[in-house]
């Protein structure tokens, strides 16, 4: 049987309180079961997500990044509830200021908050129904909740897809007879149906060839404008983050390593992880780019089922000291970080966060502004 005493147990960053606040996710945890020996007797548990806590304001558009397998993905579908949590809570602030968790609700409760939090999946092509129009596909959302019918259904559908760009007339249409980037189209449509507050955005353009991506990313952008979207944006193209993104979480197996807004997190890194994960980022411009930047990380990603003792990232870190390879660094304030123009705080999970001169990103590209656009 799972230890539900030792997931009880505090996290070492509590979330704060911020009137706008949509989302906050406290200590979560997603360990998935996993049987080996004689009659799969013997119980061990892999860490996809382990105590993980961070928030979403309204408007903004949070980024969740890292390498494939640390556990970004698993932390999207337990805030859908594609997921049961192992452990936490998914506190979600309603209109009117009341709150609910929604790690606590059974499928029939979540039904009505299904319709304000949304999500656009990885693959626009596994996530259309082959055997369904892109009415069917589009109106379904409308039609389970009861929200539209008749010639009022097929008028929002329209509306829909020509807010998206597509014709009205390719609703009778079935998903193979259009390309990936209009495939995306209709799942992010799709997304807007019920008219979301949240939408968790899963790599939503990595499958997109790249000059769709910039299409399908200013359409997001113009869409949170119009209608105050919030998103939280999964990925692990970090120069597509900080095109979008208000603040980065980075993630490595299942934990949180460091959160900075975007402007902050590219010039001022502070853990070791994200300064490699940085150094992969292409520069365009010739005048900025540094010869030898690439970090190249040795080994491989840490098994989240038998995860290293102390820092997850020692065996790869070219920092380490001895208090890693015992000790387990807290996510923490940095003491001597740079703020930005808010004063938020920038947090890092390693013990010598402030004692690390680390290289970021030399860019001219400004900061995304609370809309989600450089200013």
């Amino acid at each position: 049987m799972l230890n539900t005493a030792a997931l009880a147990e505090p996290t070492t960053r509590p979330v704060p309180a911020d009137e706008n606040v949509l989302l906050d996710v406290r200590n979560l945890k997603m360990w998935f079961p996993r049987r080996k020996g004689w009659f799969g007797r013997d119980v061990t548990y892999v860490k996809a997500v382990d105590d993980v806590s961070f928030s979403i304001r309204q408007g903004e558009t949070l980024g969740l990044v890292g390498e494939s397998g640390c556990g970004k993905t698993t932390v999207g579908r337990c805030i859908m509830r594609v997921y049961e949590p192992t452990a936490g809570e998914i506190i979600y602030h309603q209109r009117g200021g009341a709150s609910v968790d929604l790690a606590e609700l059974s499928r029939q409760a979540l039904i009505p908050y299904r319709q304000e939090i949304r999500m656009i999946f990885q693959d626009p092509y596994a996530s259309l129904n082959p055997r369904m129009t892109v009415f069917e596909i589009v109106s379904e959302v409308l039609r389970v909740n009861k929200l539209a019918s008749g010639s009022e259904l097929e008028e929002r559908v329209a509306g829909l897809l020509r807010r998206v760009g597509l014709r009205p007339e390719y609703m009778r249409r079935y998903p193979h007879t259009f390309s990936g980037g209009e495939r995306q189209r209709i799942g992010i449509a799709r997304a807007l149906a019920t008219n979301p507050r949240l939408i968790v955005a899963d790599e939503a353009i990595s499958a997109l060839d790249v000059s769709i991506r910039a299409q399908i990313l200013n359409l997001l952008k113009d869409l949170q404008d119009e209608f105050g979207l919030t998103y939280l944006f999964i990925a692990h193209d970090l120069s597509v983050v900080r095109h979008i993104c208000n603040r980065v979480n980075v993630m490595y197996v299942g934990k949180l390593v460091e959160s900075a807004d975007s402007g902050v997190f590219y010039s001022y890194p502070k853990h070791p992880y994200t300064e490699a994960l940085l150094s992969a980022v292409p520069i365009h411009n010739p005048r900025l780019r540094d010869k030898g930047r690439r970090i190249r990380l040795q080994g491989d990603v840490a098994d989240p089922a038998n995860p290293p003792s102390g820092c997850y990232f020692h065996p790869r870190c070219r920092y380490v000291q001895d208090i890693c390879k015992t000790q387990a660094p807290p996510l923490h304030n940095v003491s001597n970080a740079v703020l930005d123009v808010d004063g938020n705080a920038h947090v890092a999970a390693c013990h010598f966060a402030e004692e690390l001169n680390l290289k970021g990103v030399k860019t001219l590209t400004p900061s995304p502004s609370p809309s989600g656009r450089g200013e």
